[in-house]
């Protein structure tokens, strides 16, 4: 086996993960080890090509975080400061804090994301898991959408993004226990997540179920 592989943009998975934003996951791709790594394109022009997000949340890996716009041109905030950021662009994060999103002002704009929490040796980020789960979870696959975040909660035990999201995909699946139980410890760890429950329409056929938190 040759010590390296080769792939294009067009190899990789492509997954809606919200905002018009389409993530194509590198790491897993390569199943790369030592620094985190993805692309990320949009769905149509003034659609966002990164979400808005921080890398200081529970799914978070707590990464500091360099954009590289690859091909098109990007507007990006960060911390409330717009960017203008045409191909051969780097936009370097370095607070985790700090909120940060774009958007593609080109067709077939490529953000490349590279991360990793300072003097620390590198995790893959819990999202990860849930994130891959997507296009199972649209299309009714709910075994391996659970499988897939099952093996993340092993990477991470106790996570409560995980636990949360692996909750959705159980109540979805009818699997009523696994579902308030999993729901349950990631409440118990994340309190938030008791509101958030109570309006997600994925714990409609259990939210009249005894334990279901109140």
């Amino acid at each position: 086996m040759n010590g390296y592989e080769i792939a294009r943009l067009e190899d990789l998975d492509s997954i809606p993960i919200g905002d018009g934003v389409l993530w194509h996951p590198v790491r897993r791709r390569f199943d790369i080890r030592s620094f985190g790594v993805n692309a990320y394109t949009s769905e149509r022009v003034g659609d966002h090509v990164v979400e808005d997000h921080d890398e200081s949340g529970a799914g978070a890996g707590g990464h500091e975080e360099l954009y590289v716009v690859v091909r098109g041109r990007a507007t990006f905030t960060v911390d409330g400061n717009e960017i203008d950021a045409p191909a051969g662009t780097f936009v370097f994060v370095r607070d985790p804090k700090l909120r940060r999103s774009a958007i593609a002002e080109e067709d077939g704009t490529v953000v490349l994301a590279l991360g990793g929490e300072p003097g620390a040796a590198y995790q893959v980020s819990p999202w990860e898991s849930y994130f891959a789960a997507f296009p199972a979870l649209r299309e009714e696959r709910y075994d391996e959408a659970i499988a897939l975040m099952e093996a993340g909660l092993r990477e991470h035990p106790g996570n409560p993004s995980i636990l949360y999201n692996l909750a959705c995909a159980e109540a979805l699946a009818r699997r009523s226990a696994d579902a308030l139980r999993h729901l349950a410890e990631a409440v118990s760890v994340e309190p938030r997540l008791r509101e958030r429950a109570q309006a997600d329409p994925d714990f409609d056929a259990i939210r009249a179920e005894p334990g279901f938190p109140a």
